[in-house]
């Protein structure tokens, strides 16, 4: 249950009651369905990994709570990804019992999604099925099989089976999916769909399939039982001729007239171009949907893609914008979001930083992380559990970047006296300079924000312009110290690196070094394209230089695709397979693939070049320390999640 606090008064709208169907929510959370876990086994059972991570789900508090997606369809057409969940059997009612067993004895409304994917399934076979046979843009995906008549009667079948299964199983009701480009929404769109009987054509014909489907369910699960939907709200597939935002909403009054208790607005497929969940997307740039949604339905509509800000969605339901505030990738960030809520401490929300690894990992058959969350995904691992130490010991942490960070509040909450030293006047780190993402950079400051905020809870003794030596370490008298010195950019040695208008990428971020309207960027990671891209929105010529053979290397699936869109949008030149021979005064001496030299002109030369580790304490403090560990960059130069990572495990160890 939610706890009590002054929030539950202050935030009096999110945690009122509202009637679905024949059902009363408790508060006007719903918890989504929120990616696929990929915990369970290939032929889609159920593990103890997914049960562990179920219990955490069911105690965040959320009115209603929508089960991972499961497909319906023995032959798996309808399957995405390799350790799915299946209801496409009996045989795993037992396992769907336990999970709806734990969400109502968290008081919760339960709720099973039925995920076919169409398009994007069939991932054990040769084949996918969607209603015609156009051409795969992704090339991952498998070659389309065009569903018959009788093919759409057997899928029909096979969810109202999945469905039955899903209320024996004591679920509450049934999700079906109708968007992001799986099987309905293949349907739906004129992008894929391009049938010429009755279930092609017009919209009312595209919808056809759609209609049958829910009609058919709600005579198998009853009037009592509820019956949602989730449909795009934007597709995004403008390009590919899919359909606008008008004709979606459409689609949401035929899913109502065929019986649908509630709407879920979400936005995208996976062949959109453009982003719809990323850190990119302002936070309410969608509402608008919803604001739509709502005024042309008389159900209740459920609405939450980007949309994190607790206060905002406060302010959304108090204005009827939707009735249901669908929360997914914030509860992955923090379970605790509600509890927090509810005490009105919203500073210590963990932020979810919006970029993606949870997708990125899914979209690879592996199972999801979380950057900011490290149990994610290890709830059944007692090495994971935060527990009290059972020996008070004195950590001294060296770095105050995201490693360090996560460390030292951790070994705080433990019970551990902490110090944090930093040799920089402030905390964050390698944060400091991601915060200055064109995109949504500044949810890294928010990330800063929170962990400042956690060290003071925990009384953390934080000494920034603290640079650590042995005589230090010697006067603190440490039990266990902890390097997370980070990286540096490693000055290699080439020719004029010393010259007065070569600088530093986190110089030019942190900092705010001057610069000239032409400027050379040395290196294409994620350090450099954020320099190069930050410039760029500024006015400046930017020529981004990389010695492989693509920009990006060290940044995750989920995201490359937007730097190469902010590249193109301002007009950064790149030169990939190109060597830095020299600086000189006048720019850039660079050997291209073929052998040819050229100087690329510019005024600041900003070195972006790969990363080294920062690990002489590690030798200087062997013999200082009963207990010596080395953390993060300061390791290997890898991403935040990797630094957060080794700062937690440490930290719930030492």
């Amino acid at each position: 249950m939610v706890a009590n606090g002054p929030g539950i008064t202050k935030y009096s709208n999110i945690f009122s009651e509202l009637q679905v169907g024949s059902f009363r929510c408790r508060n006007r959370v719903k918890y989504a369905a929120c990616s696929v876990s990929n915990f369970n086994t290939r032929d889609g059972v159920i593990t103890d990994r997914e049960y562990a991570r179920m219990e955490v789900i069911a105690r965040t508090g959320a009115g209603m709570i929508t089960n991972q997606g499961a497909y319906p369809d023995p032959a798996g057409a309808g399957k995405a990804y390799y350790r799915q969940l299946s209801i496409a059997d009996d045989r795993y009612i037992p396992g769907f019992r336990r999970i709806a067993d734990l969400l109502h004895g968290a008081g919760a409304i339960a709720i099973q999604q039925i995920l076919h994917a169409g398009r994007y399934g069939g991932i054990d076979l040769d084949h996918c099925v969607q209603p015609s046979d156009v051409p795969q843009t992704l090339r991952h995906f498998r070659s389309p099989r065009q569903m018959s008549r009788e093919d759409i009667r057997l899928c029909i079948q096979d969810h109202c089976a999945a469905s039955r299964r899903a209320l024996e199983a004591g679920f509450d009701g049934v999700e079906i999916t109708a968007f992001m480009g799986y099987l309905l929404a293949n349907f739906l769109s004129p992008f894929t769909n391009r049938r010429t009987d009755e279930y092609g054509g017009s919209l009312e014909n595209r919808g056809r399939f759609m209609m049958e489907l829910l009609i058919a369910i709600r005579e198998v699960i009853g009037k009592g039982k509820l019956l949602i939907i989730r449909l795009n709200g934007e597709e995004l597939m403008d390009e590919h001729g899919g359909n606008s935002p008008v004709e979606c909403i459409e689609f949401m009054k035929m899913a109502e007239r065929a019986g649908a208790d509630c709407i879920s607005i979400v936005v995208g497929w996976h062949e959109s171009t453009r982003g719809a969940l990323g850190r990119d997307v302002h936070d309410d740039q969608w509402l608008p949907l919803a604001e739509n949604a709502s005024r042309a339905l008389k159900i209740p509509v459920a609405f939450g893609p980007r949309f994190c800000d607790p206060a905002k969605a406060e302010q959304a339901l108090a204005k009827g914008a939707f009735a249901l505030w669908e929360v997914c990738r914030p509860f992955l960030a923090d379970p605790e979001l509600l509890h927090k809520v509810a005490r009105d401490r919203l500073e210590e929300i963990r932020p979810c930083v919006g970029g993606l690894l949870c997708l990125s990992r899914m979209f690879r058959n592996l199972p999801y992380i979380c950057a900011v969350n490290p149990r994610l995904g290890h709830e059944v691992e007692p090495e994971y559990e935060l527990r009290p130490a059972r020996i008070s010991k004195k950590v001294l942490v060296i770095g105050g970047g995201p490693g360090g960070l996560e460390c030292a509040f951790v070994a705080a909450q433990r019970g551990h006296s902490v110090v944090l030293c930093e040799k920089s006047e402030r905390l964050g780190g390698q944060l400091i300079p991601a915060s200055k993402e064109i995109g949504g950079g500044h949810i890294f400051s928010d990330l800063i924000r929170y962990y400042e905020i956690m060290l003071k809870k925990w009384n953390v003794d934080t000494r920034l312009g603290t640079a650590v030596t042995p005589q230090l370490c010697t006067q603190i008298g440490p039990d266990v110290s902890v390097v997370a010195a980070g990286s540096e950019i490693d000055h290699s040695p080439i020719p004029g690196v010393g010259r007065n208008h070569v600088v530093v990428a986190h110089d030019i971020l942190e900092e705010g070094s001057p610069c000239g309207d032409r400027v050379v960027v040395l290196g294409g990671e994620r350090i450099g394209l954020v320099a190069a891209e930050y410039l760029a929105s500024r006015g400046k010529q930017v020529t981004l230089v990389e010695m492989g053979k693509r920009l990006g290397e060290d940044v995750i699936a989920t995201f490359k695709w937007r730097h190469a869109a902010w590249v193109r949008e301002f007009q950064i030149k790149t030169l990939l397979n190109t060597r830095v021979k020299e600086i000189t005064e006048e720019g850039v001496l660079v050997e291209e693939a073929g052998g040819s030299e050229r100087l690329v002109p510019a005024e600041t030369v900003i070195l972006a070049i790969p990363r080294k580790p920062r690990q002489q304490l590690l030798t200087d403090l062997e013999f200082f320390c009963d207990e010596l560990y080395i953390i993060g960059d300061a390791v290997k130069p890898r991403s935040m999640h990797n630094a957060i990572r080794e700062g937690y495990l440490i930290g719930i160890r030492i």
